[in-house]
């Protein structure tokens, strides 16, 4: 069949998928390592609403193949190829997504089934086989590109060692960045996107018929930038764009919250059918998560909320289930940097009367992503906020393999990081260490106030982040509060907590600087002041966060050597300090000294064998 690709310009431009002339002037067709390849196939017309449902009875499935490697990808229906811009809910097109993982020459082989609930059932011994173009090629896939920010350039990433790794080059990544507002998908300019009830519920934000604009992030939108349907998008765009000038590197969203909170926030046409999906707006959202993966922001997809956990087949991996999600991987799996979150406050709480999975279901969800995302992406799940409600959940899940780790609220921040510790030791213990996240601070109505009401968020720095941190956390993000102004739900303006993403990214800077903190373990009580965190390698580094210091000193009875004592300002960031006291000798209890300004105030030390 003669080789017939449908190429809008929208798909060059998100796909980075080029076709240049060689020497004898015919085509070759090139895409980066790292970078999606879309193809499109042209087959029987349909359309989102068809008697026939596109989604549900029609099955694509692409075999790619290279001399080192095999992977068969599931496709999906496209309307008319260009539906981010058309608006399209009709056409001929289906497609398929590709992040390859190889260089050379690869080659594919695309079939289009029909037959009764196919797409959910996979028999495709059951169904008929459809006529569409494009169905055979060849591309060559070069060598990745050099940008230390697009996660495209960088790799994908993966759970290793209770943390995230770049897969090919090793190089570990700490999570720093946004968790609200969790609806950050109910945004004006995608299609068919409202909400479909105001709330003014005890326990939640209220909210009112308005959904996000993102006005004031339209001022950080660049030229250049991607922007759909002549202009929209700035908003959401801008917000991406401010969000990673201040060195954040994640975004907690979630993609399906009908009966929860935003209740404005789903991939379907409407909010009561479950089978057929809005292809224009998961077209736009793909958008989005381009420029996301390309600033260097990680997909933190989180896939339900409390109040629907029951809402698909009961909380089953049933055939509605199971449509959705593999729609997300068809969709969306190929970005580099992603997360599959399984549910927020995933479990039985007493302000959720819709019901609650059991631990069956969770772990059937695991599993069905495990087996079914040809990327292997982490797989975490969102906790109840104390150990009252979360205990009967996570004590179930300890060892089981297909879970990478936890999405960790808590509603007290003071013993945040002794709760991140013992659940990093109970996991190891399972013999299956968990990446724990630190990704919703308490209480449920405050959370991380905005600057003019915290201006340096003393509480959330010492707990939170470093006292996390340095208690072995992979990550932080940030929840904003039901009660605060720019809340969890109806904040529009990152901006209003400028102050909390710098002294954010200055604890980012100094992990990524100074330590191997993937080979250290928390040893808080080698430090001799109340409060005091530390992050060591025994013999060899030792990074602590001391509270309002006064006199303090370190346990080095187990370390031989001397080592090299330098101030840190959590606050203010900058270079390493020098102190009262250069270095220290191990063997005994050794005092610090005084820090070179600020005393009675916080400080970070890194305390480092001297070679």
């Amino acid at each position: 069949m003669p080789y017939r690709l449908l190429f809008p310009a929208l798909f060059i431009l998100l796909s980075c998928f080029v076709l240049s002339c060689d020497s004898d002037g015919s085509n070759t067709r090139t895409v980066q390592k790292g970078h999606a390849l879309t193809l499109s196939f042209e087959g029987p017309m349909t359309s989102e609403d068809a008697e026939v449902n596109p989604f549900l009875n029609y099955l694509l499935f692409v075999e790619f193949e290279h001399e080192e490697h095999q992977e068969t990808i599931r496709g999906f229906y496209a309307a008319d190829g260009n539906a981010a811009e058309t608006s399209a809910t009709s056409g001929n097109t289906w497609q398929v997504r590709f992040s390859p993982g190889h260089p050379g020459i690869w080659t594919y082989n695309a079939t289009l089934f029909k037959g009764d609930s196919v797409s959910v059932k996979q028999r495709q011994d059951e169904a008929d086989q459809i006529e569409i173009t494009n169905s055979q090629g060849t591309f060559e896939v070069l060598s990745n590109g050099d940008s230390d920010r697009d996660f495209h350039d960088r790799g994908k990433l993966i759970a290793s060692n209770g943390y995230l790794q770049f897969e090919d080059s090793g190089t570990y990544f700490l999570k720093a960045g946004s968790d609200s507002p969790e609806n950050f998908l109910a945004f004006q300019g995608f299609d068919d996107t409202y909400r479909i009830a105001a709330s003014d519920k005890e326990g939640e934000a209220q909210t009112d018929s308005e959904i996000h604009s993102y006005e004031p992030h339209i001022q950080d939108w660049n030229p250049g930038d991607p922007t759909w349907q002549d202009g929209k998008g700035k908003g959401i765009i801008g917000a991406v764009n401010y969000l990673a000038s201040k060195g954040m590197n994640a975004v907690y969203f979630l993609t399906l919250n009908i009966q929860g909170d935003g209740k404005d926030v789903w991939m379907f046409t409407t909010p009561e059918d479950f089978t057929r999906f809005d292809v224009s707006k998961l077209d736009q959202w793909e958008i989005l998560f381009q420029h996301m993966q390309a600033k260097g922001i990680l997909l933190h997809v989180v896939l339900q909320e409390t109040e629907n956990e029951t809402l698909l087949d009961g909380g089953d991996m049933g055939p509605v289930r199971t449509l959705y999600f593999h729609e997300l991987i068809a969709r969306f799996g190929h970005h580099p940097a992603l997360i599959w979150n399984l549910g927020e406050e995933n479990g039985l709480a007493p302000w959720v009367t819709t019901g609650a999975q059991t631990d069956r279901q969770r772990k059937e969800m695991a599993t069905f992503f495990k087996e079914n995302d040809p990327y292997n992406h982490p797989v975490v799940i969102h906790t109840l906020p104390n150990e009252e409600l979360r205990a009967p959940v996570l004590d179930s899940l300890l060892g089981f393999p297909h879970l990478d780790g936890i999405s960790l609220q808590h509603h007290e921040r003071t013993t945040a990081p002794e709760t991140v510790e013992r659940l990093k030791e109970q996991s190891k213990q399972s013999g299956h260490e968990w990446m724990v996240t630190m990704d919703e601070i308490g209480m449920w109505h405050t959370g991380a106030k905005v600057d003019t009401a915290d201006i340096s968020h003393p509480t959330l720095t010492r707990y939170a982040l470093w006292g996390t941190l340095l208690s072995g956390a992979a990550g932080v993000e940030w929840y904003f509060g039901a009660r605060s102004p720019h809340n969890d739900l109806t904040s529009e303006d990152w901006r209003q907590r400028d102050r909390l993403w710098e002294i954010t990214n200055h604890a980012k800077a100094f992990f990524e600087e100074y330590l191997p903190y993937w080979e250290m373990e928390p040893t808080h009580h080698l430090v001799n002041a109340e409060g005091a965190y530390c992050l060591s390698k025994t013999d060899s580094l030792y990074a602590l966060y001391i509270p309002d210091f006064t006199e303090a000193g370190l346990d080095l009875t187990d370390a031989t050597g001397q080592y090299q004592i330098r101030w840190f300002n959590p606050f203010e960031g900058g270079p390493l300090q020098e102190g009262s006291v250069d270095q220290i000798s191990g063997g005994n209890q050794q005092s610090l000294g005084v820090p070179p300004s600020r005393l009675n105030e916080d400080w970070v030390l890194l305390v480092e064998k001297i070679e």
